[in-house]
Parts: C-alpha cells; structure tokens; sequence
C-alpha cells in the first residue's frame, strides 16, 4: 500500500452547474423534497420508536447496518485495489447483526463485539481514514445500543422527548439559520450552519422542556437537560459534516431524497442517545411521564 497521502475523491453528487446540486441561490428549493421524505421518515420513525422487545432490536440494527454501510462507501469504497466492490455492503450486514448480537445476547460481554465489523473492515479502509473508521463505527453501535436501552428503561415518553428535542433543534436551526443568516457556527466544517440557527434549537428545546413541566410530566431538571441534548446532537451533526468535508462528497448517500443518506439523518439523533445513556447510567436523564 502506498504512503502517498490520499488524493482528493470526487464527489458522490451531482457537481456545480449539474442537476440535483443545491446552491446559495437556491435555499428553498429542495424544501418539498425534505418535507415528502421526512413524512416518510416520519413515520417509519415512529414504528421504530413504538416497538418493543426482538422488533425494537432488529429495526435499529437495520438503521444502524445502513449507517455502517454507508461509513465504508465513505472511508474506502472508492479504493477498489484495498477490497471487494461488495466490501461496504458486506460490512453494513456484518454491523447490523454484530448490533443485534449486543443487544439481545444476556450479559455485559456482547460489548465486545463491537470490534467485529472494525476489525472485518480495516483492511477495506483507506489507511488515512482508518481512525474516523474506528471511531464512527464505534459511535454508530453504541447510539444503536443506547436507543433500544433508553427505550426498554426509561419508557416510550422520555424516548419521545428525547427525539422531539432533537427534531425541534434541527428543524429550528434549518428554518431560522436560514432566514436570519449571520455569523457561522462552524465554518471551516459545516459552513451552512449559523449561531442563530444553533442558538434557536436550544431555545427550542428548553420551550418543549418548560412545556412539559409545566403540563406535570417531568421536573424543572429537564430544562437544564434539553439544550444540552440538543448541542450533543448538533455535535453529532458537525462530526458527520466532518467526515464528509474531509473525504469530500455532499451527502453520506442518495437514499432519502431531500435529506441524503441515514447518517445524513441520523447522526445528531446519535449524538443525543449517545449523551442520554451517558446521563442514565449517571442518575442524571430526567423520566418523562409515568
């Protein structure tokens, strides 16, 4: 294998000038796009969230394999001299049931498998990416992880306010980053995203949290939880953006029109699950209703 640093990839999208390629002048134009397929997702989401048990299991382990999946395109699928053209496809199933292992085997010891699609899909990364490999994939099953956990301990309702944080600081930071503009969050890795966007999620957050008190579902703690939620899933958005600044493509896939791929998705809900399992095990996540 060469030590020549990498070259640049080209991207998986459509280039400037082509069909398909959102730019400056046109921020709204893929709004009915985003709308459609996030009904879809939507639903789909709530079916995931109101299982239980073995279809809980098996519903994040196929999200979580199609996040996998989608992580070995990014970080080595244009390299055919390292591994098969079914490398990243292969990987994702073996994620997915490596997932599913974890969480429905008895005891601490499943854990360990986590090292399983890291070590079958080393040789198929390219060696620069091998760290965000390791460190993504790792990210990727423990959110898996903590969703089925927080969902069978805590209950349908903090699961719910959990995602609905989430989603209200996404959609808030689309829709007011948008139209307020201003200085940028992070420029030199997600160069759409603007303080005032950001600051709306997590006043966002802490509004449905003041609700929620307020309706007699909760303490006045999750209102000092909620924005922290919603920056650790903002925080799981920028590490995305990250990753694809750095092996340069526009979405993680083509899979949700309007929206990208899964990871495109789901990766500031990764975050906050992540963060939120961190919190229980510390007797610090707020219980949502009964």
């Amino acid at each position: 294998m060469s030590d020549e640093p990498p070259k640049r990839h080209p991207p998986l999208g459509p280039q400037p000038g082509e069909p398909g390629r959102r730019g400056a002048s046109a921020n709204w134009s893929d709004l009915g796009a985003r709308i459609a397929s996030g009904a879809v997702l939507i639903a789909l989401g709530a079916l995931l969230i109101f299982s239980t048990g073995i279809w809980l299991c098996i519903g994040v382990s196929l999200l979580c394999g199609g996040m996998i999946w989608e992580l070995a395109r990014l970080t080595g699928w244009r390299h055919p001299e390292f591994h098969s053209p079914r490398h990243p496809l292969l990987i994702g199933i073996l994620g997915g049931l490596t997932l599913l292992a974890m969480l429905t085997m008895p005891g601490d010891w499943p854990m360990l498998l986590a090292v399983i699609p890291i070590i079958f899909g080393w040789s198929g990364t390219h060696r620069h990416e091998r760290p965000a490999y390791l460190v993504f994939t790792l990210g990727i099953l423990l959110s898996g992880y903590s969703l089925v956990v927080l969902r069978e301990v805590m209950g349908l309702e903090t699961t719910l306010w959990i995602v609905g944080t989430v989603v209200l600081s996404d959609v808030l930071g689309y829709f007011v980053g948008r139209r307020l503009g201003g200085p940028k969050f992070w420029p030199a890795i997600s160069p759409k995203k603007t303080w005032s966007g950001t600051v709306a999620g997590w006043i966002g957050a802490i509004v449905l949290a003041v609700v929620l008190v307020v309706l007699g579902q909760t303490g006045w703690a999750a209102v000092l939880v909620a924005p922290l939620l919603a920056f650790c899933g903002q925080m799981g958005d920028i590490a995305e953006s990250w990753l694809k600044r750095r092996v340069g493509v526009k979405d993680s896939s083509d899979l949700i029109p309007g929206h990208g791929g899964l990871m495109d998705r789901f990766d500031a809900m990764c975050g906050a699950f992540i963060v939120a399992l961190l919190m229980l095990m510390l007797g610090l996540l707020p219980q949502i209703g009964g």
